[in-house]
């Protein structure tokens, strides 16, 4: 991926309340992630080479993954929560913003939720 990709994809992302980066050169997510959350849960992660990766429940796993929004992860094609995108150019940023964005909305309301029951 290319740095003003991941530039763009950042400025987008990082402008909404909450949502905080966390780079790992060698962790978890592999070599070269950068992960954005919002609270403690990610909403997703880019790995350098611009492969992008989200969890999902299920059901809208499968709805992503037939609507053609997201693909199956690679090296996890089986898993029933996760889904990736190859951000290769500009014309790719719409669609990361928009599963970022679902990520972040579906995180953000559960978290809400959660404090409004304390």
């Amino acid at each position: 991926m290319n740095e003003r990709l991941l530039e763009m994809l950042e400025e987008e992302v990082l402008g909404w309340p909450g949502v905080w980066r966390k780079r790992d050169e060698d962790g978890p997510g592999g070599v070269g992630v950068t992960g954005y959350r919002y609270g403690k849960p990610q909403i997703g992660h880019v790995h350098d080479e611009g492969h992008a990766d989200f969890s999902f429940p299920k059901t809208l796993r499968d709805e992503l993954i037939e609507a053609g929004k997201a693909m199956p992860h690679p090296a996890f094609p089986n898993s029933r929560t996760v889904v990736s995108l190859d951000i290769r150019s500009e014309d790719d940023l719409p669609k990361a913003v928009e599963l970022f964005r679902m990520n972040y909305e579906r995180i953000r309301e559960a978290l809400e939720r959660k404090e409004r029951s304390r």
